[in-house]
């Protein structure tokens, strides 16, 4: 697909860390499968892995952790 934000390339499959952060809980989820634009960096993650990431990330704040980095 081409970058919605510079207009200037396709995306390109690669993985990305997405963080997360509320209040004082902070987390990042490392090698998330995502497109990515070679000439400005701007990502997507598809519909099905968002909903995967905010469910880890609610998953972990619910278990009081305020700190953490995993994988995807």
């Amino acid at each position: 697909m081409k970058c919605l934000i510079c207009l200037q390339s396709e995306t390109i499959n690669g993985f990305v860390s997405i963080p997360f952060e509320r209040d004082e809980f902070r987390l990042v989820i490392n090698n998330v499968p995502a497109q990515i634009c070679p000439a400005c960096g701007e990502s997507y993650v598809d519909e099905d892995v968002a909903e995967h990431l905010l469910l880890k990330a609610e998953s972990v704040f619910d278990e009081g952790v305020r700190e953490d980095v995993c994988d995807y």
